[in-house]
């Protein structure tokens, strides 16, 4: 059987096409720390109607420092 290779769906090919597409709601943020406490993965709320707009609404900490390094993440990026 031959596989077909298929594009990400929410991947857009051209600046245009991102242009075009809906407005995300909801970013996912790596939050690296360099304080001694576990780094995190972050969803901040983009909906500009919603009450907490621009802010942090979910935060999973890693349970250990310095984790986000192994993704290819790191303080500089």
């Amino acid at each position: 059987m031959l596989q077909q290779w298929k594009p990400d769906p929410t991947f857009y090919p051209s600046p245009k096409m991102a242009i075009e597409a809906p407005v995300e709601e909801v970013a996912y943020v790596a939050a690296p720390r360099d304080d001694g406490n576990p780094d995190a993965m972050c969803v901040v709320d983009l909906n500009q109607a919603s009450g907490t707009y621009g802010q942090i609404v979910h935060k999973l900490e890693l349970g250990v420092r310095d984790e986000i390094h192994h993704f290819g993440w790191n303080a500089c990026s």
